[in-house]
């Protein structure tokens, strides 16, 4: 997601319509969401370039473990920036509750110590099949809150969810029963978020562009640092 000048993107946030769910120029901490195919990451000038925190790919499906999860999330902590992992979903392999348990088994953990967001769910397009991946939206909500419910119950929290508005209108049938427990994640690569799946008023990160001058996508919290390290310390 290439951005010229931030200025532009902020500028952006706070002239959407009012019709448009919007964040709200409040410092808007920027972050990044960084795999194995940014390689090993230089957390300490990410930090040095306004970075205050990152998602991690930890795990996908049942069968992958990211490579360099483990050097990104240490080098991350050792910058100071705030961080958490997150899953890739493949809900046509297994339960919810079993991708749950091996996210948390390899990276996806939380604790309240202030340095560590909530474990986020990444549920979108299919990279390999049917867009859906073979489930109506019935067994996609279900699925979605299997793993959530997992997570939830052996941490504390529920897990953030990721996802664009589009897919979740098309394979969860535009659910609303995950907007009162899981914050938000939305994906929409233009200068505002649009509109957000139903039962979430506003988005808690937004990830609008997938390159810039950090590694990685780009995106942004929707408050204060202070607000930032409430999530985490789920407070």
């Amino acid at each position: 997601m290439k951005v010229t000048l931030i200025t532009t993107v902020l500028a952006a946030l706070v002239s959407t319509a009012a019709a448009e769910p919007t964040l709200v120029k409040r410092a808007n901490p920027q972050g990044i969401d960084v795999s194995h195919y940014q390689g090993a990451v230089n957390f300490k000038t990410a930090k040095a370039n306004g970075i205050a925190f990152a998602y991690i790919k930890a795990t996908e499906g049942t069968t992958f473990i990211d490579p360099e999860f483990n050097t990104n999330y240490v080098a991350a902590t050792n910058a100071g920036i705030i961080r958490g992992g997150y899953h890739f979903a493949h809900p046509d392999s297994s339960s919810g509750a079993t991708q749950a348990n091996y996210f948390l088994a390899h990276g996806g953990g939380w604790s309240a110590d202030g340095i560590t967001l909530p474990g986020a769910l990444d549920i979108e397009y299919n990279p390999n099949g049917a867009t859906c991946y073979g489930l109506s939206a019935s067994a996609m909500v279900s699925w979605i809150k299997d793993f959530s419910n997992t997570y939830h119950s052996k941490t504390g929290v529920y897990p953030v969810i990721y996802t664009t508005t589009d897919w979740w209108k098309t394979c969860t049938g535009n659910s609303a029963a995950f907007g009162s427990t899981n914050p938000l994640w939305i994906a929409r690569y233009a200068s505002s978020i649009g509109t957000l799946p139903a039962g979430w008023s506003y988005t808690t990160f937004w990830q609008y562009a997938n390159s810039g001058s950090n590694p990685g996508d780009q995106d942004l919290f929707n408050g204060s640092l202070d607000g930032l390290k409430r999530l985490a310390t789920a407070a």
